[in-house]
């Protein structure tokens, strides 16, 4: 995959993805990219109204694209299954899990879950539990891609506290729920494979990418000098979120994907490096730990993945 980039992109007519967050950043360009290339793509956002300019947008850059926005808050189970309902009757090839918020202030969705790993992982894997059987129905060659960071290894899932109760740090938050995507993935993975099932589960990501993601919360505490600070990171060290993108777009795409790879860039080179195999802390490898998040997500959510059930 050495010097891979969108335009190796294999032909998508024919197939059906939902990419979350597509409005903006690392999202926005992989839509693109899979539109790009025939896929038929629904933007999955929390607003309409940025949705429907960023489908209008992506239709400016790849004309002849197939795009359609639907509502989607993260941060909401209600949300996530009509979502989800809103969807039965379609194909289902390709799910992104991309969507995410960063090093927020302390705060709760809608269902009593700290944010960070509330709309991180538990409303992705509420998601990918829902949409589940359409995306088994789609035979060799489907995937369910989920976003990660390397900040994951700054962070372990503590079971006794899943929403960190005890002592709120944000970018520990961060990193828990990044760490928490990577197991999920492993668990989902192991558990495809015990079923024979062809679906594939792969993460990725980005390495640093100019993205507005690190801006948010100064942005909600008003600290307008954080805010030039992560803006001027951006604008002279980060990749572009066309190379930040690649990652996922490997992982959804690339012909050697096999169950619980992680791509991105390799960590001494999380600027402008080719997309590759990553590494991982190695307790997002832990079968033990992967099970249990996995029953806590099941009863966090109440969303049970009864097509894997054992």
């Amino acid at each position: 995959m050495k010097g891979w980039t969108a335009s190796d992109i294999p032909d998508q007519t024919g197939r059906t993805a939902v990419v979350t967050g597509a409005n903006s950043g690392l999202g926005l360009i992989t839509a693109r990219e899979l539109a790009r290339r025939g896929a038929q793509v629904v933007l999955a956002c929390r607003s309409e109204t940025r949705g429907a300019e960023a489908a209008e947008l992506i239709q400016a850059q790849a004309p002849g694209a197939y795009v359609r926005v639907a509502p989607l808050d993260l941060a909401d189970l209600a949300s996530i299954r009509a979502f989800a309902a809103g969807h039965k009757g379609d194909r289902l090839d390709l799910l992104i899990n991309n969507a995410g918020v960063m090093a927020l202030p302390h705060g709760r969705t809608a269902d009593g879950f700290e944010t960070q790993f509330g709309v991180n992982h538990l409303g992705h894997f509420a998601l990918t539990g829902l949409l589940l059987p359409k995306l088994l129905a789609a035979g060799p060659g489907a995937r369910v891609v989920t976003v990660s960071s390397f900040m994951h290894l700054l962070g372990t899932v503590d079971p006794r506290d899943l929403n960190m109760e005890r002592k709120y740090r944000r970018w520990a938050a961060y990193a828990r729920s990044k760490s928490a995507n990577l197991l999920f993935t492993h668990e989902l993975a192991h558990r495809l494979r015990a079923t024979g099932a062809h679906l594939v589960a792969a993460a990725a990501h980005p390495g640093y990418a100019a993205t507005n993601l690190m801006s948010v919360a100064p942005k909600m505490e008003g600290h307008r000098a954080k805010q030039r600070f992560m803006e001027i990171g951006n604008r002279y060290f980060a990749q572009s979120p066309e190379q930040g993108a690649l990652p996922t777009l490997y992982a959804a795409t690339g012909p050697d994907v096999r169950q619980d790879d992680f791509f991105g860039p390799p960590l001494q080179g999380l600027w402008h490096a080719s997309p590759g195999r990553s590494a991982r802390a190695k307790w997002t490898l832990s079968d033990t730990a992967g099970r249990g998040l996995w029953a806590a997500s099941e009863r966090l959510t109440e969303v049970r993945y009864e097509a894997l059930a054992s």
